[in-house]
């Protein structure tokens, strides 16, 4: 019987231990069927097949981005962008400059902005952006979505004073007047969010779209889709039916929809092959840019603070026991040191009570570890849902915690060593949605190299163990025969080119379930 479709000519890296190289494979019905030499896998073709030469090109297993906010991506796009700003001077000329081609906006939003590049040296307040613009509401929120500064205009409209006292979050006051500086941190950025208008469901929509479009322009096919509510879902459920969705969806939810997805009895894994429902997120802390991130010990070049736990054990231990109990994969965003011992606290005392054998419960980035974390993740069962590309990003990392603990930040090689699974993601718009990118930063790693990895095992995070973080390892991960075809086809080879220049190797192609959804030619 003929196959739908034969690649032939290509330089397969299956990740498949059994047959880890071949030179073509066939598919039908969105699945690989053969695998192995060009003369093998010509005789599946026939009068309808469609025969692709690669022409030497690689083929890798689709990859597929662990942690990442699509719609936010898509809104991103559609906002300020202040990623390559080197100072407040220039964020300023920014918000005038964007402010004067969108007159139409009521508000201006944004941000990515990261003040550690800035050459002042310090956040942002309120008195800069109104500099800027002081007529309408300015809200910006920086890189790493755990801080944003609002101009007065915002402020008053979120009704933020000098008395404002936020559980799970903080408003900076200025030392001299003792009013709010415009920073907000954590839960404080929702008195904000909350005046803010809603985009509408066709804005919403459009930013899915976009977002989709630029994952699979990256290699991916599929996404760990961490949703902000029910919306999303309704959204992405319509592209899956009228046949706009290009890629795979892995839905986190966030804790404040749990009620409402145990009122209809669902749990992990309900959906199709394209949409599923995936994890419930709970966030125990916020981030080492921000400072917010809960430490153990205060932060070394701010002794003042050790950051801040969202939760109190007892509250996290019944959000987590809550889920668990209700069978759900639980992912626990938790970067400080101290956030990842309550967290682990948590679901000690909810497997205790309610023994699971296969949950495969996920603490997302866990920045901040130590060998003795790390064991107890190991004893737990817990998955490593960790961002590659923050080694980059967090050049800092040594003055913010000092060289003893930042040893022990993105330790990836000794996770993997110690037998925890370690699944990758970009956090995007955080970071960089290319998962190449995440690759070679893992791999060319500088600082503390004793944590970088090889090649395969920056490959495997983002397809082997990425589909494992799903339960997906009988369906994806690797090229093998019965697996969905999900594949990657790059320019070049990311084991024989030079460490530095995996970065620039690009997609050539990606293909889901058999289906070409982006290709270069």
């Amino acid at each position: 019987m003929s196959v739908d479709i034969a690649i032939l000519n290509a330089n397969v890296v299956t990740l498949d231990a059994g047959k880890p190289k071949a030179e073509a494979f066939a598919v039908r019905d969105g699945r690989i069927v053969a695998v192995g030499s060009g003369e093998e896998i010509r005789k599946y073709i026939g009068s309808g097949t469609k025969v692709l030469d690669l022409e030497g090109k690689t083929v890798v297993p689709g990859f597929v981005d662990c942690h990442v906010h699509m719609t936010g991506f898509g809104q991103h796009m559609q906002t300020l962008d202040l990623r390559d700003v080197d100072s407040i001077g220039e964020m300023k000329w920014k918000i005038r400059e964007y402010a004067g081609k969108h007159p139409e906006k009521g508000w201006i939003l944004g941000g990515r902005w990261d003040h550690e590049r800035f050459s002042e040296r310090r956040l942002p307040t309120r008195w800069d952006l109104d500099e800027a613009v002081g007529d309408k509401p300015v809200f910006l929120i920086r890189v790493c979505g755990h801080v944003g500064v609002a101009n007065s205009r915002a402020l008053e409209l979120a009704g933020i004073g000098k008395e404002t006292v936020v559980d799970g979050g903080a408003v900076d006051m200025d030392t001299a007047s003792g009013e709010p500086n415009g920073i907000l941190r954590e839960n404080a950025l929702n008195l904000v969010w909350r005046v803010v208008p809603k985009p509408s469901m066709a804005e919403l929509e459009e930013a899915c779209i976009q977002a989709c479009r630029k994952a699979v322009e990256n290699g991916l096919t599929g996404v760990h889709w961490i949703v902000d509510s029910a919306d999303e879902i309704r959204i992405i459920q319509k592209l899956y039916n009228e046949g706009k969705l290009p890629l795979r969806v892995y839905l986190g939810i966030p804790a404040k929809l749990l009620d409402e997805v145990l009122r209809f009895g669902l749990v992990s894994g309900f959906g199709n092959e394209m949409v599923r429902l995936g994890f419930v997120k709970i966030l125990a802390d916020g981030s080492l840019g921000a400072r917010t991130a809960a430490l153990k010990q205060p932060y070394t070049d701010k002794p003042e603070t050790s950051g801040m736990l969202i939760y109190s054990q007892r509250r996290l231990n019944w959000l987590v026991l809550k889920a668990h109990r209700a069978g759900w994969q639980l992912a626990v965003h938790a970067i400080g040191d101290r956030a990842i011992e309550s967290v682990l606290e948590a679901f000690s005392k909810a497997l205790k009570r309610f023994p699971r054998k296969d949950h495969r419960h996920r603490i997302e980035h866990c920045s901040v570890l130590s060998p003795r974390l790390i064991r107890r993740m190991k004893r737990l069962g817990l998955i490593a849902s960790v961002q590659p590309h923050f080694i980059v990003s967090d050049f800092w990392v040594v003055d913010r915690v000092g060289v003893e603990r930042a040893r022990w930040v993105y330790p990836f090689k000794t996770l993997l060593r110690t037998g925890v699974v370690v699944a990758s993601g970009s956090d995007c718009p955080v970071e960089p949605i290319n998962p190449l990118l995440g690759v070679w930063a893992a791999v060319a790693r500088k600082s503390f190299s004793e944590e970088s990895l090889t090649v395969e095992e920056a490959l495997k995070t983002y397809t082997v163990n990425a589909a494992y973080a799903s339960f997906d390892e009988a369906r994806m991960g690797t090229i093998s025969v019965g697996k969905f075809a999900d594949l990657t086809v790059l320019s070049e080879d990311p084991f024989t080119v030079a460490t530095e220049e995996i970065r620039n190797i690009r997609v050539e192609m990606t293909i889901v379930g058999g289906k070409i959804v982006y290709s270069r030619c």
